[in-house]
């Protein structure tokens, strides 16, 4: 089933709610990991695409450039359901059609980001005033922009205070935005392929994870049609989730 066929989304952008202090980006980053981050991007692009030698080392990206392997440059891509394309935000041109999302009463019940554009603004524009470790995309299907999406560090985000995380663990976050395109599959698709893409582009992601309310049973059927496993109950500040974990082992499995 399509992860807004009851409910609009598939789950709350953050683990807490708004204003309890909890959000995606409250999470410093300590030297000594950025150091290990540092080292370990330094050893996964530190050779050229044909393993000829070392990279110049004005090649090598550092860590606070891009935590998520530059979003922006992934592309359009085939799916089962059209050519889909994930663009990142930029305010003034996408915040109307955000907002307008946001303002839906499925959307609202688990976004919790209603009411004027300031609202949505904020949550937006923290993410793209932050570090690179959340990304906040329009997802373009066959040229029209349908759905609204957050694709995060879920290892740097206050989400791996409650469950295991493994270093590079990628979270996704969407919602659909009209109600025609829900109930029909759409976000099942989308998912698998976003999913998909996530591992093709992130070669040092080993999993995409995701945390629906677990009484959102369509959304939870959605991410198990889309190839992600249940792993675990978990309790967040805002919620009880359902973790899903979509493995680059099992990619080809499920």
């Amino acid at each position: 089933m399509d992860p807004a066929a009851s409910a609009g989304a598939d789950t709350h952008p953050r683990t807490g709610s708004p204003g309890d202090g909890e959000d995606t980006l409250d999470l410093r980053l300590p030297a000594e990991l950025l150091a290990l981050l540092a080292t370990a991007e330094a050893g996964t692009h530190g050779k050229g695409s044909e393993g000829d030698g070392p990279v110049p080392p004005a090649a090598v990206r550092t860590v606070g450039d891009d935590l998520l392997d530059s979003v922006g440059d992934w592309g359009p891509i085939a799916t089962a359901v059209g050519v889909f394309h994930l663009v990142p935000v930029r305010i003034e041109r996408d915040l109307p059609l955000i907002s307008g999302w946001m303002n839906d009463p499925a959307v609202a019940a688990f976004w919790e980001l209603a009411g004027p554009r300031s609202v949505t603004e904020q949550h937006v524009r923290s993410q793209l005033a932050g570090d690179g470790r959340s990304m906040p995309c329009v997802g373009v299907l066959e040229g029209t922009p349908m759905s609204y999406w957050e694709i995060y560090r879920a290892d740097l985000d206050p989400l791996a205070r409650h469950c295991p995380a493994r270093p590079h663990d990628t979270g996704i976050h969407l919602l659909i935005g009209h109600a025609a395109d829900r109930g029909r599959g759409l976000g099942t698709a989308l998912l698998r392929a976003v999913a998909d893409l996530v591992l093709d582009r992130r070669p040092a992601c080993a999993r995409v994870v995701a945390e629906p309310d677990i009484r959102n049973t369509p959304s939870v059927s959605a991410f198990l049609s889309a190839g992600f496993r249940f792993s675990a109950e978990v309790d967040l500040p805002a919620k009880r989730a359902a973790l899903m974990v979509r493995d680059r082992s099992l990619r080809d499995l499920l």
